[in-house]
């Protein structure tokens, strides 16, 4: 009877191993479910003084995250976000020219919008002639 009970124990001790390892492992990791529905929408915008991005310094830095909700350090998050869903993330047409009157001085500021828009990858950099012409795009986008 003690080897009965002895060789009954063994077996339910390799058994609960085996098999514990096997249901342990499979409960221990579940497959990886998304953290989010929405694809990510994360931007850096910045502002400098020069002909391009590459030789001007920054002089302004905001962030702006579009999914699932506005937020960042931009000062018009949820407009800037309206704005990029209703152009369909197209920066040129932001970027256009708006309707205020500025002077013909040369001052060049460049504006450069780097990140992801809805999962896709953006590297962008426009340079207007001077502020006033940056300030004058028809987006608050570039108003930072």
């Amino acid at each position: 009877m003690r080897n009965t009970a002895r060789w009954a124990a063994t077996l339910g001790l390799t058994a609960a191993t085996v098999c514990g390892s096997l249901t342990g492992s499979a409960l221990a990791a579940p497959a990886a479910a998304p953290t989010s529905l929405y694809a990510p929408s994360a931007l850096v915008l910045t502002v400098g003084h020069g002909e391009s991005a590459a030789t001007a310094d920054a002089a302004r830095a905001v962030t702006l995250n579009c999914a699932p909700a506005p937020s960042g350090t931009h000062p018009a998050a949820a407009l800037a976000c309206a704005e990029l869903r209703a152009a369909g993330g197209d920066l040129d047409v932001l970027a256009g020219p708006g309707g205020a009157m500025c002077t013909k001085q040369y001052d060049p500021v460049v504006v450069t919008v780097d990140g992801v828009w809805r999962g896709k990858r953006v590297a962008f950099e426009r340079t207007f002639a001077n502020e006033c012409v940056k300030n004058a795009a028809a987006s608050s986008l570039f108003a930072f």
